[in-house]
Order: C-alpha cells, then structure tokens, then sequence
C-alpha cells in the first residue's frame, strides 16, 4: 500500500473509533433521537451538495425502496439505540460490542445467494468470537446494563445486514449518492424530534460533540473512506474494523476515566481473534477475485467468453464503497 493509503488507513482507524467517545459526551445533554437528527442534518448539509454536482443523487433515488430501507437499516435504527445505550455503558464498552459486527456479518453471509460453506476454523472463528462476547459481558455482569448491551448488539446485527441491501439492490449505485440520501432521509425522519426537544442551552462540549460527530465521523470520514478504498482496495480496507474498538477503549480510559475491566481485557483479544479467522475465508476469496467483488451478488449473469473477447473490455459501474461499511 502506498504512503498516501496509509494516511488514508491510519485516518480511518482513528475518526471511526472516535464516535463512542463523542456520542457518550453528546448523549448527557440530547436526547439520542435529537443526537441522530443533528448529526444526519448537518453531514446531509455536507455530502448532499456534493452528490447532487456529481449527478449521483438521482440514480440513488432510482431505487428508493431498498435506499429507505438500507437507511432504516444501517442509520435510523442502530444510531437510536447506539445513543440509548451509551446512557448506561461506558464508550469503551460500546465500542468493544460493536467489534463483534464482523461475526453477525459472518453469519449473514450464510444466507446470501453466493454462500459458501464455512472451514472447520472459520466455524471455530465464529464461536471463538462470540465467546468473546460472552466473556466481555460476562466477566462484567455485576457493573453493566443487559438491556444496554442488547441494544448494542442490535446495533451490530444492524450494521452487518446493512451491507447485504447494498449488494443485493444497490451494487451499481455511487456510495456517495447513497449515503447522501440515506442521510437525508434519516434527517428527515428525526425532525420531528428536534423540533419537540431543540437544542438549547447546550454547553460548548456537547455542540463540539455533535459537530465532530456529524462533520468528522460521517461526512468526512464517508470521502476518506471511498478514497482509501480507491487506493487500498475494499477488501484491505475493511482491517480498520479491527481496530476501531481498540482507538475507543482508549480514548474512553484516558479522557472520560472509564475503567479497563477484566471482561475487556479477556473478551476484546477473543472477539478480535475471532473475526480475523471467521471471515478470512470471505477476505481471502474476494481479495483473488476483481475489487468490486463485495458489491456484485446481483449481477447480471456473464456473456459467453467469445462474444465477451469480440466487444473487449468494458467499464464496470463503480462500487458504492458502502459494502463494507460497519460504522458510519
């Protein structure tokens, strides 16, 4: 990988490990309804001019129908209850739970049309990982809040069905596009909530919060992202997951002086260990095959290598980028 996609690797390790810690901040002075209205708003204001200069919005809107529900899915739901969760855990903890997104989508590959038959060690994997959940909640049981930590796997089940829409319905649409209508349609939605509960009074953290949250962990992190996958490739940029939770354990002990539990110190490894052999198979298979090959479940079937080598090669659509996508 080239210097510049190591910047662009290194920046996405860091802005998408930074939300727990700001939404923890954000969510002692909104509501989380308000929190996902503020911050869709203000990246919506950002990504939606873009996509509308690069025409990208109306074939987005083409497919409106599983655009809403990829919104719902990946946006509406899982920040609703990442907000409602993080009333009653620590970010560290949210952010460790959320590391467990890899196995759901693990899972949910299973189901897709181009399943394929899991190894004895990516089934290890599997229960390796979640294991490690149970030992993170476990371990912890005494200092937790279970309905919290359901919410939060709620939010992993929802961040690993989200990518299965896009492959199945919006393969051959502009990432940006999407996400620029996802978000707006999401702003629109939770407008209702910040009309009844403005944001008023606010201190200057919680405005600082929502502002990186909306500005920096969305609307930014959404460019750097697709560049990373321009120059890195999908497969390799999806590593940034592994170390996301590790980037919130961090910043949670060190800025909101949340404790380092045993559940963390045993679970994380577990979890990350896991998702590393649970999905290398998958990591493996798309990495031999063309870049895009996440986000082309749903293409058309191949013409015959006669007719295919008589027309030569043409371009492809160009991937949304968002398949791949686990916490925006």
């Amino acid at each position: 990988m080239t210097k510049r996609g190591w910047s662009l690797f290194l920046a996405m390790c860091l802005i998408w490990g930074l939300p727990y810690l700001f939404i923890r901040i954000a969510v002692d002075h909104v509501s989380p309804a308000s929190l996902v209205f503020l911050r869709t708003a203000l990246a919506a204001l950002v990504l939606l001019p873009l996509a509308l200069v690069r025409r990208e919005v109306a074939p987005a809107l083409a497919r409106w129908r599983p655009l809403a529900l990829f919104a719902a899915i990946e946006i509406m739901v899982p920040w609703v209850l990442l907000g409602h969760a993080e009333q009653r855990i620590s970010s560290s903890l949210a952010g460790l739970l959320v590391a467990a997104v890899p196995l759901f989508g693990a899972l949910a590959f299973l189901v897709t049309t181009h399943a394929e038959r899991f190894s004895a060690a990516q089934t290890g994997g599997l229960v390796l990982g979640f294991a490690g959940v149970a030992f993170l909640v476990g371990l912890d049981v005494g200092h937790i809040d279970l309905l919290a930590v359901v919410e939060m796997l709620g939010v992993a089940v929802c961040y690993a069905t989200g990518p299965l829409i896009l492959v199945r319905y919006l393969e051959d649409v502009s990432g940006l596009g999407v996400m620029a209508c996802a978000l707006t349609m999401t702003a629109v939605v939770y407008a209702p909530f910040g009309i009844v509960d403005p944001p008023t009074g606010l201190p200057a953290e919680a405005w600082v919060s929502i502002a990186v949250l909306a500005l920096v962990c969305t609307a930014l992190a959404f460019v750097i992202f697709l560049e990373l996958i321009k120059v890195a490739g999908p497969t390799r940029s999806t590593i940034i997951t592994y170390v996301n939770p590790a980037v919130a354990i961090l910043l949670g002990v060190l800025l909101l002086d949340e404790r380092l539990t045993a559940g963390m110190l045993v679970g994380f490894p577990l979890i990350l260990v896991g998702c590393v052999v649970a999905t290398g198979g998958r990591a493996a298979t798309t990495a031999s095959t063309e870049p895009a090959a996440e986000v082309a479940v749903c293409a058309e079937p191949e013409p015959d290598a006669a007719a295919a080598r008589e027309r030569g090669p043409e371009p492809g659509p160009e991937p949304s980028g968002l398949a791949q996508t686990s916490n925006l």
